[in-house]
């Protein structure tokens, strides 16, 4: 699958006949070619940044269809030769086997509020890099503030008092402060958006309950439940390898050799669980901004987040007592941190189960 070009191959289950063509982008003139096939059929694509339309649409015609998860695919080691042809067909033959790993496809729904919590973080990004090249042009000209915290309301009302020496330097320094400006005000807007889509949608219990745990505000508790979506697809114990959180590992026979974390799976994700993990370092209290989200969560959310913020809190201070570098020990308490999250996120299901059984 391409923007502009779509390379498709079938392989017929009774002849083993296999019918090769290249197809518009256009859904219409797919699913026309899928259903001249000889039924049932299956499909499987990778999606890519195609997204799940084409799925979305071949399932409302009834034709199954399998997205396919790249970075899971089987592939010959000595495969060198790589061609959309090539790639079909490998697809076509994975697929009569059953050895495609399915991604879980997002709601409409869902998709829309992934989309709009992934332009808060490129707004995020953007502003970082606003304020460091308008900061790293007026420290070329030895201008540095030093009367408290940066970019707060004292901070913007000293640069708007900056005057610098010519009139090509001032309006680069005018431009980058515009720029700073407008990405915040940008931001500040996505974040009312967000909060207001928090507070009544179908992520409004989860959020509830995940806000229960220090670090996590209703920003980064939407983040997580939109970036997730089904929680229940993992355990306590899986959820860490989606995220990339646990170390990677090269074993064989009586070696052992682990090294950095994989980094695989979502990267908003993983961000948004390390930045919380900072949170518990400090000695841990329950003040108002705790105590707020707590009234938003039923009883058993609220003492489950207090567990959890105490277990994660005694993780720090043991990895602290044993050396262990403060980066190190962030990464491993946003492993916990994600199985809390996930404990959290679950409640009500697995109170259902345990009420059935």
């Amino acid at each position: 699958m391409h923007a502009r070009s779509v390379v498709a191959a079938a392989i017929d289950g009774a002849t083993d006949e296999l019918v090769q063509t290249r197809l518009t982008p256009d859904h219409g003139h797919i699913r026309s070619w899928i259903q001249d096939l000889p039924g049932p059929v299956a499909v499987t694509y990778e999606p890519g940044p195609t997204g799940f339309g084409l799925s979305r649409a071949l399932e409302a015609d009834g034709i199954r269809c399998v997205v396919a998860a790249p970075s899971k695919l089987q592939r010959p080691c000595g495969d060198r030769i790589k061609t959309d042809a090539r790639d079909a067909v490998h697809l076509a033959r994975l697929l009569r086997l059953d050895e495609i790993t399915a991604v879980t496809v997002p709601g409409v729904d869902q998709e829309a509020a992934r989309d709009l919590v992934r332009a808060r973080e490129d707004c995020r990004g953007d502003l970082m890099r606003a304020r460091h090249r308008l900061s790293k042009l007026l420290l070329r000209h030895g201008i540095v503030y030093t009367d408290g915290a940066a970019w707060t309301g004292a901070h913007h009302a000293w640069l708007a008092r900056q005057h610098l020496p010519t009139p090509a330097t001032r309006m680069a320094f005018d431009a980058g402060h515009e720029t700073v400006l407008a990405t915040l005000a940008r931001l500040d807007r996505l974040d009312a958006t967000i909060t207001a889509m928090a507070a009544d949608s179908e992520f409004t219990a989860v959020v509830a309950r995940v806000c229960c745990l220090r670090g996590i505000s209703t920003l980064t508790g939407f983040g997580l439940a939109v970036e997730i979506g089904d929680w229940h697809r993992f355990t306590g114990n899986t959820i860490g390898a989606f995220l990339g959180l646990v170390p990677s590992e090269h074993s064989s026979g009586a070696s052992r050799a682990q090294g950095p974390i994989t980094k695989t799976g979502n990267t908003h994700a993983r961000r948004l669980l390390v930045e919380a993990a900072w949170h518990h370092r400090p000695a841990y209290r329950i003040g108002a901004t705790m105590r707020a989200r707590w009234d938003n969560a039923p009883a058993a959310a609220r003492a489950r987040g207090d567990a959890g913020n105490r277990r994660l809190h005694e993780r720090w201070v043991r990895m602290l007592e044993r050396k262990k570098r403060p980066t190190v020990a962030t990464v491993a308490i946003a492993w916990e941190l994600a199985g809390w999250c996930w404990s959290l996120a679950v409640m009500d299901e697995v109170k259902d189960e345990v009420a059935a059984g």
